[in-house]
């Protein structure tokens, strides 16, 4: 019997209930979090094509940094969304363990930074939180100061379940590919897969925006993901092309309550939507697959020469799903 793709269960354990309106002020909160551990990430690694360096990675309690080397040191970072600790550990064997509890980002900030000093290691960061409205110097906020225990660990499980369907997905594609990673600029967990062409360059009005997009999309590229949400919008997947291949959005996929947001100019799918299917993974992999093909056929990609084929030949959008095939 062939073995499981994927080891994520469809249980209720493994997709659980996240309203955005039930935990938005935790959101909030730890999405600056995010960017002043991300930031420090981002100033002390070099940089990668796409901002590779900069995103953090879903562990088995939380969110890394991964290792960071610093001299002759090597650090990491962790949210840990179980203990409800930010845990600061060094390769000499320093440690330092900050609360995750309700409290301001600039409280935050201020004992981060000095555990950060505790352990003899300096770094500057632009205090200035980026791809949000109305932004708030880090060590000036005071708007911000909620955690939620219980959603802070159901965000961290709805990571741990799209994450490894992600993984999945990404097995089926031969070119190039990133990693599932967790961008806390725009606080949402993404994959993309590059046809290996140029795009126009981006000119964004925004300079940092500029910045940012015309490295992140410098090339083809179709991306996946997930993220919480926000204003009217609940947690939701996303898919979409860049650039935007004419006659994306009238393209039809799956599953049936999928659809095309044309302010984003993205196919999403409620997280709601997944995790009432009667397999939550199937309904995935069906909407990852289905925009995939989609947009690469419109595109022109050269789907023979990027996709791994099954033996059976079929195609990588009909490729059995997840959950098929379980002993």
């Amino acid at each position: 019997m062939p073995s499981r793709p994927t080891a994520v269960s469809d249980t209720p354990e493994c997709w659980p209930p996240l309203p955005l309106a039930e935990w938005k002020d935790t959101c909030a909160t730890l999405h600056m979090w995010t960017q002043i551990v991300g930031k420090t990430r981002m100033a002390l690694t070099p940089l990668i094509n796409h901002w590779w360096n900069v995103p953090l990675y879903v562990s088995s309690r939380g969110l890394t940094t991964s290792s960071i080397p610093y001299g002759e040191r090597v650090f990491e970072i962790e949210f840990d969304f179980l203990s409800h600790i930010l845990d600061i550990r060094c390769s000499d064997g320093g440690s330092r363990q900050l609360l995750l509890a309700s409290r301001s980002v600039a409280d935050f900030y201020a004992e981060y930074m000095a555990a950060l000093k505790s352990l003899a290691i300096e770094v500057h960061i632009w205090k200035m939180p980026v791809e949000v409205a109305d932004p708030i110097p880090f060590d000036q906020d005071r708007k911000h100061a909620a955690y939620d225990r219980e959603y802070a660990q159901r965000f961290w499980r709805v990571l741990v379940s799209a994450t490894d369907v992600l993984q999945v997905f990404r097995s089926g594609f031969i070119g190039k590919t990133s990693p599932v990673h967790f961008f806390w600029g725009s606080f949402d967990l993404a994959l993309t897969r590059f046809s290996g062409r140029r795009a126009p360059e981006r000119n964004d009005a925004d300079p940092v925006l500029r910045k940012i997009m015309r490295e992140a999309y410098s090339h083809e590229v179709i991306s996946a993901g997930w993220w919480p949400g926000a204003g009217e919008q609940d947690a939701a997947f996303y898919a979409y092309a860049a650039p935007v291949p004419e006659g994306l959005a009238q393209q039809q996929v799956r599953p049936e309550q999928a659809f095309y947001n044309q302010g984003l100019g993205e196919f999403l799918l409620n997280y709601e939507d997944v995790r009432r299917a009667a397999s939550p993974t199937q309904a995935l992999m069906e909407f990852l697959e289905s925009t995939y093909a989609a947009a690469a056929s419109l595109a022109k990609w050269d789907r023979a020469a990027l996709e791994r084929l099954p033996s059976s030949g079929q195609s990588s959008a009909e490729r059995p799903s997840p959950t098929e095939g379980a002993a």
